[in-house]
């Protein structure tokens, strides 16, 4: 055979194996027996090697392919991965709907989807080919994975172009309130950039091997299907992860075809190729919700994946943005998840530990045991007033709850297996840190250090304060912060500021040239952004996103410490609990004495109101420039309302283009977008 029959025959072979992938892993049939298809895969392999110039990344034979990697690259995700409420019971799930009726003054409809217990995956197709998969990460900076995601059979590497029939199928059964003629048009174009996020997951059985081999050869075998799943994927050899047999579901669609509802994006992933779960389904009510829990809860057993409950899902996509997000977490979504997971153990030990607002909470050690794949070793027992209730003593047999991912607890006393050597817990009357008195504030079932400077409370708040997030003061970590405190050089956050080369020097560890770097970093902290000092303070309920909201909606920390709850609860984000918490920290005389001794060392950079002229703009950023790092362009393009994409597509407005512009330059181009020079840009941000 001559090259050019070869080629003639690879593309025929690529073809007819995407079609049985497709109908094998979307359509759940079987046109041919797995012995056939793997005669064509291996037929394809062979011509491939013949031939090794016509091998093309989405070639079915590449996805055990590539070499095996020193570390995996950090990608940013354009829109974050967030994390989704959870609860436990319908009347949860009640309150839940309530909020949101609230905000939308109407009824609306949901749709229900199998909770996976995998991990969360971004799948990005270009010109409809997979060219980057990654994990959630943060939320906002994943991992690139694309190479170990390709190995996965039920990951199209390429988007499937329905047929005519099958367009019309689906515009005949879903495609209400969708422009036909328009979305035709984008299922048969897959130019634009199309991200599809699912769950990839091991299945019952193959964990069940894989464990097998892991005891065979004295290795650790895996807790449960999300480790397995997780220490799969982030193989740096990928021949690994497709050892492995992962599996994958798609549960949700950024691109628009036209799609009004999730149920609707759903079936346009089915169409593209990409499997997604049967089970799921449309909800009208809760009560439909309700029914679909506990089917899956019953049936759980019986399915060939693991599952820790449902997700419902606000349909109606317009309505759904509008309810917007609250923290990191989007209120249209809702975890309903099945009952908490219990087992019985011997409660070993109780300490008190110390936290940072100074309560102390009893901590039960735990003879270890298995919950859910996941082995215990501790639980919470919460106060004095729950050890009371459950008459529980150190050597008691208990039973222990364990509820998606929240801390153990313990949930009954088995009094009648008690030997008569257990002992009483006993509480304690002194801090077991420093050993100042403890007390219980009238209306409070927590006992607290009395001392306002207790050196493990102070430790914590210290150690939130030159925290990343917070004055970002590199080089002060845990270690180094209790040893400034044992010397007694810092009680608190405004003493850092107070430090000299002079005073690190002498101390043990410490040289002339690291003593610089720590004071050089304080001096650096010096000049902060608004959101971050309030973030720095560690006001009880206020992370990194409601600091950025407070600071962007006030402006001003004066503004901020005048605020009525009232007033703090129109900021976005901000609810009664949280506008309490703000408050009741900048009406505390210690709390301002402090904020006042900060900002005598420290300048808050002033805020000012820009008008948004970039609103609804989208930007991709190619080459370097030479006025602003990129970070700086991110920040004055988002700080003018627009947004920033990594990836070129026809959704983006602007390709601002520096020297050496890269491959995102080519694409621009190609898709007709408008390219901009950095003077064209920085007269953009005037």
């Amino acid at each position: 055979m001559d090259k050019q029959d070869a080629k003639k025959r690879i593309l025929k072979l690529r073809e007819e194996i995407n079609y049985h992938r497709y109908l094998y892993h979307v359509l759940d049939k079987q046109e041919i027996s797995d012995a056939a298809l793997d005669s064509l895969k291996h037929e394809l392999y062979q011509l491939e090697e013949q031939f090794p110039d016509l091998i093309t990344s989405d070639s079915p034979t590449q996805r055990v392919g590539g070499k095996a990697l020193d570390k995996f690259k950090k990608v940013s995700h354009a829109v974050p991965m967030l994390s989704i409420e959870d609860v436990f019971s319908f009347e949860e799930l009640q309150g839940w709907e309530d909020r949101l009726k609230k905000l939308a003054g109407k009824q609306f409809d949901y749709f229900a989807e199998i909770k996976m217990d995998g991990l969360a995956v971004s799948l990005v197709y270009e010109d409809g080919m997979l060219v980057e998969g990654s994990t959630r990460g943060d939320g906002k900076i994943g991992e690139n994975i694309t190479q170990n995601l390709k190995t996965i059979d039920a990951i199209p590497l390429n988007l499937h172009k329905p047929s005519d029939k099958q367009i019309q199928e689906f515009l005949h059964k879903y495609g209400q309130g969708i422009d036909h003629e328009k979305f035709s048009r984008k299922i048969n174009n897959l130019s634009a950039r199309i991200e599809i996020r699912g769950e990839a997951f091991m299945s019952k059985k193959i964990l069940a091997k894989l464990n097998e081999q892991q005891e065979k050869k004295g290795e650790k075998s895996f807790a449960n299907p999300r480790n397995a799943a997780a220490g799969s994927i982030r193989q740096l050899d990928p021949k690994i992860t497709a050892s492995r047999k992962l599996d994958f579901f798609g549960y949700d669609l950024l691109a628009d075809f036209g799609q009004e509802t999730h149920q609707q994006s759903h079936q346009i992933l089915r169409l593209l190729g990409v499997k997604d779960n049967p089970l799921n389904r449309p909800c009208k009510d809760l009560k439909e919700i309700e029914d679909f829990h506990e089917y899956v809860h019953k049936e759980r057993e019986k399915l060939h994946y693991w599952t820790d409950g449902v997700v419902g899902v606000v349909n109606d996509l317009k309505l759904f943005k509008k309810f917007g997000v609250i923290g990191k977490t989007p209120r249209g979504y809702i975890a309903y998840k099945f009952p908490a997971e219990e087992a019985a153990t011997i409660i070993e030990n109780v300490r008190f530990n110390v936290g940072r607002t100074g309560v102390l909470t009893p901590v039960a050690d735990l003879k270890p045991v298995s919950i859910g794949g996941t082995v215990v070793s501790h639980a919470t027992l919460h106060n004095i007033d729950e050890i009371e209730r459950l008459g529980v003593k150190i050597g008691d047999t208990v039973i222990i709850e364990r509820a998606g991912d929240v801390i153990p607890k313990v949930l009954q006393v088995l009094p009648k297996l008690r030997t008569g050597k257990e002992k009483a817990i006993k509480i304690p009357e002194k801090c077991p840190i420093c050993g100042s008195s403890v007390v219980r504030k009238p209306g409070e079932v927590g006992i607290y250090c009395s001392n306002p400077s207790c050196f493990a409370k102070g430790q914590e708040i210290l150690f939130h304060f030159v925290s990343k997030g917070g004055m970002n003061i590199d080089g002060l970590g845990p270690k180094i912060l209790e040893h400034l405190q044992n010397e007694g050089l810092i009680s608190n956050a405004a003493d850092i500021y107070e430090l000299e080369v002079g005073d690190l020097e002498p101390l043990e560890r410490f040289g002339e040239k690291s003593a610089r770097n720590i004071i050089e970093a304080i001096n650096n902290s010096k000049h902060v952004p608004l959101a971050k000092f309030l973030f720095a303070l560690g006001i009880r309920h206020v992370g990194e996103e409601t600091a950025i909201d407070l600071a962007n909606h006030f402006t001003s920390l004066e503004k901020i410490k005048d605020a009525t709850v009232e007033e703090l609860i129109t900021v976005s984000d901000v609810g009664q609990i949280v506008a309490e918490s703000i408050f009741e920290y900048f009406k505390d005389k210690k709390n301002l004495q402090l904020v006042n001794d900060l900002l005598s060392h420290v300048k808050i950079e002033k805020i000012e109101k820009i008008k948004q002229t970039l609103t609804g703009r989208n930007f991709v950023l190619t080459g370097s420039m030479d006025t602003l790092t990129r970070d700086e362009a991110k920040e004055r393009i988002r700080s003018l309302g627009g947004d920033v994409s990594s990836a070129v597509s026809k959704n983006t407005d602007y390709v601002v283009a520096g020297a050496d512009p890269g491959s995102k330059f080519d694409k621009a181009k190609k898709l007709g977008v408008k390219i901009i020079s950095e003077k064209d840009f920085l007269s953009l941000l005037k």
